[in-house]
């Protein structure tokens, strides 16, 4: 402890010293012919000798900026570049005091269009439009560094520690390289198995459907679209990872990647097999496909985020190519199996009017599920106004489950009420076929547009379960239930939907949208059970109130239209439609038939501002108004007898859901200071929302139905603040979160209405010091408060507070060496004395690279003081369950893994090769 005492004084000391070596270096961008300033203008300073960029800035809305740097004694550019201007460069003897260059002149580039950029020098960062582009060669990143570890360190950029990166506040959903997919649309594969070395740009722009990016409309997402685009020289050749561990308690990890780039064709391949709960590929750079290796929030539950302990399987296929000018194709294709072992546990105390029910469960479950996915997406240029893309896709999977399980219930005073144990095992096959069709054409009047959009998906389901159970009931006359039975499913789901939207503009700023929505689905559920017969030793005896065949169609049409308007700052969009619906359901259940057949005509309708402030700064407000039908489940009034502690049975008589929903946010990043803020607020307000509702008997036996509800609401209130600092070697980011939420519930139990109001806060701190390349620390530290008041129950309220601390430090010190540090801690206050309060992880790796760190050799110890678990409160309206689960526990592995790569591309005066291996 005193070390690291002694050496967070001395970097204080060096960062301090550092500082007083700044300069502060000024000026102002404007139009030589306009005089007005230039905002978002990029500034910046490079070496003479090697174009090496020193330090940068983007001018405000006034055209100013301010560069911080450290002297300089050798000769420098300084350099301005700006979207549709000719580049600006003068020399400099050196940097050695501060300076104000007043106003530096740009001449606009004769006959530039918005999305050309005259050659030269790449900036470190440039704004097209709507799309923000960096330079990767201006960011330096460890040689070995993967795409992660770079966008770290781009301004706006954060990569938290669950993998979810954010621009500017806005969190990314796609991540794209050389415009496609690769295998995974949120990139998590790309991000952290590509090489930094071989990027040339990263693009950021708002996500776009593909309607919206064929029709070149506006986004009307809240999210972000990551584009990485490899550099031309390097687009031939081939690099990949091979990766073998072995450990305690016979605990492996192996893994494959393989991708070959020719120009525009991208093969990649991947393989991976472990039992440490990975059951994705995504490896961490430090603790490869460790389970939790680096935990987010402290959380035990694995990097797969599920429960128990799983052994996973993986071989992927990706593919895409330019087949020819007008044809680009992409497909993908995945095995998959993996065996899920869980035990579980939990203490639940549910809220009735005249008190509560404890009740305690436990068991165990193992789950094999395997499956086969198959996607392709061709991409045809009819002419240069029509696009055709066609997205068929084949999913098929087979699951096998065997679960033991037992649960006891008791009143308040504690009496027995009833206890039940059970066996099951079933078996499951499920195949989906399905196809979009996505048609778009644009005419010669700019803006004017017709776009058609099909989507087609068959679904059939066919399963197959064992059930022996035994429920015993303490406090009435009611028999036991004894069940010794098969079930036979078989399920199909068919849904078509066929989309038909023409735009045409009234003015350059205004358009009109007009169309249609034709949808048709149709369900059928075919459930049969049998009792076992004692006398043929078989299960023949078919079991009439436990037999089920119901069928659900649903047919709508719905007219649509739509307004946009959109200003250089500003953009509004309005759509409202109404759906005409035919709902018609049928049941034979008991030799009854049971029909309903309803009509509905349901209105939609959103409307969407946003508002540029400036290119960094924007401000958004949506509101949606809609409506949902309930499930043919809660409506047909037929019993659902599969639960012998719980009968369910649904209510003709309710009425669609109608939803009210409003989100504002403001965001805010400025890149001269590298530091950004955003808010939020948003809330949404039901009527007729469909809940369940429960009478409960003398021996804790519920009836439940369904009913509707009105004047139920959840508003959401939060927003986060980061900044990023530099200075020399030294790298300091630091940001704070703040999220809060109220909600108010009804319900009825033992029909009694009764009221919940929740209030929820979670604050958030967290920050990373970078020493140049040789260390990394990164604190957090974050808090959940959640209570819940109750009126009209046997309880008053509840409340729960979870502390979660954590501590990454990652060293690169000596040269070849990597130690890695992940330590969490977490305090759970509230949980019951049944399960323990808090626990440590502490996960660590060590390792060595040889041969050039194409070979490294690691040995890694996951939760190392043996403390795991995952022991989980829950707080509703009704009831607070404390439950726990199976999960890793400590560990040692040996690894050892292999990066190879052949690089190649044609340059002036010939070619030039960089080899990895």
């Amino acid at each position: 402890m005193t070390k690291i005492y002694y050496f967070i004084l001395f970097s204080l000391f060096c960062y301090s010293a550092s500082a007083q070596n700044d300069i502060v270096i000024k000026g102002t961008v404007v139009d030589i012919n306009t005089q007005l300033p230039l905002e978002l203008a990029t500034v910046y300073f490079t070496t003479v000798k090697d174009s090496t960029v020193i330090e940068y800035a983007t001018t405000d809305k006034n055209g100013s900026f301010s560069i911080k740097t450290k002297k300089y004694d050798k000769p420098v550019f300084l350099k301005v570049n700006y979207m549709g201007y000719q580049p600006y460069f003068e020399e400099e003897k050196g940097l050695l005091e501060s300076k104000d260059f007043g106003k530096l002149y740009l001449l606009e580039a004769a006959n530039a269009l918005d999305n050309v950029v005259i050659k030269s020098e790449a900036p470190p960062i440039t704004i097209k439009k709507d799309t923000l582009e960096f330079n990767a060669a201006s960011y330096k990143v460890r040689p070995d560094s993967n795409v992660e570890t770079l966008l770290k360190q781009l301004p706006g950029f954060d990569v938290g520690t669950d993998g979810k990166v954010t621009v500017n506040g806005r969190e990314v959903n796609q991540v794209l390289v050389n415009g496609k997919t690769f295998f995974d649309k949120e990139g998590a594969i790309a991000l952290k198995n590509l090489p930094a070395e071989i990027i040339k740009k990263i693009q950021v722009s708002d996500f776009k459907t593909k309607k919206e990016e064929l029709s070149k409309q506006e986004s009307t997402s809240d999210y972000s679209s990551i584009n990485i685009t490899i550099d031309e020289k390097k687009n031939k050749g081939y690099f990949g990872k091979i990766l073998g561990g072995y450990g305690s308690d016979d605990r492996y990890e192996s893994s494959l990647l393989l991708n070959f780039f020719n120009n525009k064709q991208k093969i990649s391949v991947l393989a991976s097999s472990n039992n440490i709960n990975s059951t994705g590929f995504a490896m961490d750079e430090v603790f490869d496909n460790m389970g939790g290796g680096r935990n987010a929030k402290g959380n035990s539950g694995g990097s797969g985020g599920g429960k128990g302990i799983t052994q996973s399987n993986l071989v992927g296929l990706n593919y895409s190519d330019d087949w020819t000018e007008k044809l680009m194709a992409m497909g993908s294709y995945n095995f998959s199996n993996s065996i899920n072992n869980n035990d579980s546990k939990s203490d639940q105390v549910s809220f009735l009017p005249t008190g509560n029910i404890a009740t305690s469960s436990d068991s165990k479950t193992r789950n094999e599920s395997t499956g086969n996915n198959a996607n392709f997406e061709l991409e045809y240029k009819i002419n240069p106004s029509t696009r055709l893309v066609i997205s068929p896709k084949v999913n098929q999977s087979r699951s096998d489950t065997n679960t033991s399980s037992s649960s006891f219930s008791e009143d308040e005073n504690g009496n027995s009420l009833n206890e039940s144990t059970a066996k099951s095992y079933s078996e499951s096959t499920n195949t989906s076929l399905g196809n979009t069709i996505n048609f778009n054409k644009s005419f010669k009047k700019e803006a004017r547009n017709f776009n058609l959009f099909f989507d087609g998906n068959s679904t059939n389901t066919d399963s197959e379960a064992q059930n022996l159970s035994q429920t015993i009931f303490y406090q009435d006359s009611k028999p036991n239930d004894d069940r010794n039975q098969k079930s036979i499913n078989n399920n199909s789901n068919d849904t078509y939907s066929l989309a038909l939207e023409y735009t045409e503009p009234v003015t350059d700023s205004l358009r009109i949208r007009f169309g249609s929505n034709f949808d048709w689905s149709k369900e059928i559920k075919d459930a049969k059970t049998f009792d076992f017969d004692g006398g043929t030793q078989s299960y023949s005896d078919l079991n009439e109130s436990l037999t089920n065949y119901t069928t659900s169609k649903q047919n709508s049409f719905s007219p649509k239209i739509g307004i946009t308007w959109q200003k250089s700052k500003y953009t509004v969009n309005l759509n409202s439609s109404t759906a005409i619906v035919e709902f018609d359901n049928h049941s034979l259940y008991l030799d009854k038939a049971t029909d309903l057949n309803k009509r509905y005509a349901l209105p939609y309708g959103d409307f969407q501002i946003r508002y540029k402030f400036s290119r960094s700064k924007n401000l958004s407000f949506k509101y949606n108004y809609s409506n949902t039908l309930p499930t043919a489940v809660q409506l047909l009034p037929v019993l659902n007898l599969t639960n012998p502690l719980n009968t369910i049975t649904g209510n003709p008589n309710l009425n669609p859901i109608e939803k009210n929903s409003a989100n504002f946010s403001f965001r805010n990043y400025d890149f001269r200071t590298r530091s950004g803020y955003n808010l939020f607020v948003k809330g949404d307000y039901y009527n007729n929302d469909v809940v369940s509702t429960s009478i409960y008997d003398d021996s804790g036996k519920r009836t439940t139905t369904y009913v509707n509800i009105s004047g139920t609401y959840i508003a959401t209130i939060g927003g986060n603040w980061n900044q990023s600092i530099k200075r020399d070697a030294h790298v300091l980011r630091y940001g704070f979160g703040l999220n809060g939420s109220y909600a108010f519930d009804k319900g009825f139990t033992n029909a009694v209405l009764y009221n919940a109001k929740s209030t929820a806060v979670t604050p958030k701190v967290n920050l990373t010091y970078e020493y140049g390349e040789l260390l990394i620390i990164s604190p957090s530290y974050s808090l959940s408060y959640n209570q819940t008041n109750y009126e009209n129950s046997s309880r008053a309220a509840s409340s729960n507070v979870v502390h979660r601390i954590n501590l990454q430090t990652t060293s690169y010190w000596p040269e070849n060496l990597i130690f890695g540090n992940d330590f969490g801690y977490t305090y759970n206050s509230s949980i019951s004395s049944n399960f323990k309060k808090d626990f440590y992880l502490w996960n660590t790796s060590l390792s060595y690279g040889f041969f050039d760190k194409k070979v490294y050799a690691k040995v890694k110890v996951y939760d190392v003081l043996n403390q795991n678990q995952s022991a989980t409160r829950t707080i509703s309206a009704t009831s607070i369950r404390d439950e726990e689960n199976t999960v890793l526990k400590r560990y040692v592995m040996f690894s050892v893994s292999y990066k190879i790569g052949n690089f190649a591309g044609a340059e002036k005066g010939g070619k030039r090769r960089q080899r990895m291996d």
